[in-house]
């Protein structure tokens, strides 16, 4: 059995050793995690069954989602990877791999590569799956690469059924596969997103969408709190308010102390207009309030370096240096996680990297995304903080255009797997 990767701490030494054997005897320390498939239509089915043909078989594992579109899935994609492989075979191998090891996501229906990286599926016959049978209709109207009403009204189900189940105690984290809002839309489902269900299912109101990648440049551990999420960019500044940033700020450094053993963090928080505002001559709301608000946030934590506010035009310089390693040696600095946690990075030394922030709070959506996306979009992984349960998702959508194809990277989700174990885990054994 492959080493598993460990993300965070060494609370969690059990999963290195576990084999599906041994699982009995600790099975009081082993999370039970669920997985609504997202919607039928996209990419979910495929990236979920690729996962886990990989992943540390001893995690226990269920799905949610409708069985005989999950049968359908995997002959399919079967077929697909079959011939695939052995299309690829006769190619220039060599070139491919070339490419593809410096490629972006979006061209990799032109390489070779990732048919050839993940040709094995888990058999959705050996899988424990709770089947969420659809009527006939539905049925007919789901076809890959086309997401509708019908795509939608099943996705919503499956997320409900996994909820329900969570919340009933069968499970301790879910992860969630991807959804399309516009077709939760059509169905009749107006949230923004996933997270917003889970929390209103939950019944919290403090609650944040944290994006966490470990870089494999430099083991460097990315993490970032958006402040505010799936709302228009023109509503931005009526969103943010005082007891807001104070809510997602508590959140993130509880998240950093009790999640990943920072006690000490440092936090770097970005300003809302360009140049932050420069003194009032782009926009006034750093100097109206925020920037008053940021001072009581640092009598507020003492233990915390709370830096800001940052112009979010170089917010992400020492971030990019850090996930790729490109500093002169001079400016090479020890991880700060090396000095304010108890918890050491299992698989990996603590690697020389200039000197980041421990976290970063992002004021919206694009703002935090488009830097972790352009670093780590087959590697990222959104966690959501605050719900009575551990929640992560892959850091991706639905992939419409390649749905079915057999060229979804399956990457994020098998990280988004490991995470949530992980960090189920840990919350079992504070308990």
């Amino acid at each position: 059995m492959s080493k598993v990767k460990h993300f965070f701490t060494e609370k969690t030494p059990s999963l290195e050793t576990l084999t599906p054997d041994s699982v009995s005897s600790v099975s009081k320390v082993i999370p039970h995690l669920v997985i609504p498939v997202g919607d039928p239509a996209g990419i979910g089915m495929e990236v979920v069954l690729k996962a886990l043909a990989t992943v540390n078989p001893a995690y226990q594992i269920t799905l949610v989602g409708t069985k005989s579109l999950l049968t359908q899935a995997y002959e399919n994609l079967s077929k697909n990877l079959s011939e695939n492989l052995s299309k690829n075979l006769s190619e220039n191998l060599s070139e491919n791999l070339s490419l593809a090891s410096t490629a972006h996501p979006a061209t990799y229906p032109k390489l070779a590569y990732p048919k050839l990286a993940y040709p094995k599926l888990a058999n959705p016959d050996r899988l424990r799956i709770i089947d969420v049978p659809l009527g006939s209709e539905v049925l007919r109207e789901i076809t890959p690469g086309v997401g509708n009403a019908a795509s939608g009204w099943a996705s919503f189900a499956y997320l409900e059924r996994a909820i329900e189940a969570t919340l009933s105690g069968e499970f301790q984290a879910i992860v969630t596969a991807p959804i399309a809002k516009s077709a939760w839309k059509l169905a009749g489902h107006n949230y923004p997103g996933q997270t917003e269900v889970l929390a209103k299912v939950a019944g919290v109101e403090r609650y944040g969408m944290l994006f966490v990648a470990r870089s494999p440049h430099t083991g460097w551990m990315l993490r970032t709190l958006l402040a505010t999420t799936h709302i228009p960019l023109a509503a931005v500044p009526q969103a943010l308010t005082p007891r807001l940033l104070d809510q997602k700020l508590e959140l993130l450094i509880e998240c950093l102390r009790e999640d990943f053993g920072i006690t000490q963090p440092r936090i770097a928080i970005a300003g809302l207009n360009p140049h932050s505002g420069e003194a009032g001559q782009i926009g006034t709301e750093e100097q109206d309030w925020l920037i008053p608000w940021l001072k009581a946030q640092q009598a507020k934590y003492p233990q915390a370096t709370l830096d800001g506010l940052i112009p979010p035009d170089t917010l992400w310089v020492k971030p990019g240096q850090a996930w790729y390693g490109n500093l002169p040696p001079e400016d090479h600095l020890e991880n700060s996680l090396a000095d304010n946690s108890a918890y050491k990075l299992i698989d990996n030394p603590v690697p020389k990297t200039p000197q980041a922030h421990d976290a970063y709070l992002a004021l919206y959506h694009d703002q935090g995304l488009i830097p972790v996306k352009l670093m780590a979009f087959d590697r990222a992984i959104n966690t959501t903080i605050g719900l009575p349960f551990v929640r992560t998702s892959p850091d991706h959508g639905t992939a419409f255009d390649i749905a079915g194809q057999g060229l979804a990277d399956p990457r994020s989700m098998g990280a988004a797997i490991d995470l949530a174990a992980e960090l189920a885990i840990i919350k079992m054994a504070s308990r």
